[in-house]
């Protein structure tokens, strides 16, 4: 009897052995992909920082001011004005047929709002 508990604790020992072996793997894999996606994150941040840098650069008031004189006949630029801007009433809102000439409780398959479950 003794030998073969000796024999269940020996296999439960190596068994956990093996498993703390598994799990050292998937922990040093887990970190390797943490470190990966941190230097991921680091390299877009980068890139981020340089693509603001070089969007500042092109929006350079005078780039644009010479931009705007070199292309503004051909793109028909004209200088800000007050009585360039439109009035809200000017605005073609789209209509909601479906809205105003539907019945209060109708959906639009035709069933109401009482026939749904």
């Amino acid at each position: 009897m003794k030998t073969l508990i000796g024999f269940l604790l020996g296999l439960a020992v190596l068994g956990l052995g093996f498993w703390a072996y598994q799990e050292n793997y998937r922990t040093r894999d887990a970190m390797d992909q943490v470190g990966a996606t941190q230097h991921e994150i680091m390299r877009l941040r980068d890139e981020l920082t340089m693509l603001r840098a070089e969007w500042a650069w092109l929006n350079r008031p005078e780039r644009l001011r010479l931009l705007v004189e070199a292309n503004g006949a051909a793109l028909q630029l004209s200088d800000m004005a007050p009585d360039r801007f439109g009035v809200l009433d000017q605005v073609a809102y789209p209509t909601r047929p479906y809205l105003s000439s539907a019945p209060a409780g109708a959906l639009s398959d035709g069933a109401t709002t009482e026939e749904r479950p």
